[in-house]
């Protein structure tokens, strides 16, 4: 009886470990935030926020069932013209003096296939919080040359600008849009293990 109780126990002690979380914190230097979306219907533009911030709370080393928590300095943005990024930081886009963070948290992480995953999350932008879904390609794990554990990642996804009040819309002559309703997005994203 002792024995048998004693295996338990040491079972137990083995899971508890295996369950045990990891916690990741975002490495600037190694990742980026982008953003594409039409303009005037004949071509694409492209754009960056510069500054971002995310943590990722794991309780395997696969990162299945991960939870996400990432946000976005609006004032940041960068689409390589002074006059345009200070149109989209005004109330036409993001009014990033009112509203100056773009969050994003994570309701589920799972994984779809070996290096696949489909993450789903609230993402708020200005005052208005939807649900939306990512692709993700878990690019592994590696130690780099200071000992530390970095994890890589790339998400890609679609939003509707609209639907988050970014509602500045003129069309051309011909009652084409300046600028497409559709906003890809595809965010790099390295995190470093805490110790």
């Amino acid at each position: 009886m002792k024995k048998l109780i004693l295996s338990l126990f040491i079972a137990a002690c083995g899971l508890s470990a295996t369950a045990q979380k990891s916690s990741w914190s975002l490495d600037p230097v190694h990742s980026n935030v982008k953003f594409t979306v039409v303009h005037m219907m004949v071509s694409e533009m492209d754009g960056s926020f510069k500054v971002y911030d995310g943590k990722v709370e794991a309780s395997s080393d696969d990162f299945n069932n991960a939870s996400i928590d990432f946000s976005v300095d609006v004032n940041s943005i960068d689409s390589d013209n002074d006059m345009r990024d200070k149109h989209l930081k005004a109330d036409d886009f993001f009014n990033a003096e009112k509203y100056p963070k773009m969050t994003f948290k994570s309701t589920s992480f799972k994984k779809v296939s070996d290096k696949k995953y489909e993450l789903i999350g609230d993402l708020t932008i200005r005052d208005v919080t939807k649900k939306v879904t990512f692709d993700v390609a878990y690019n592994g794990t590696q130690k780099d040359p200071y000992g530390n554990i970095k994890a890589g990642f790339k998400a890609k996804g679609t939003i509707n600008r609209k639907d988050f009040k970014l509602m500045w819309g003129p069309v051309t002559e011909t009652g084409g849009v300046v600028v497409s309703d559709e906003v890809d997005i595809t965010i790099n994203a390295a995190f470093a293990k805490n110790k």
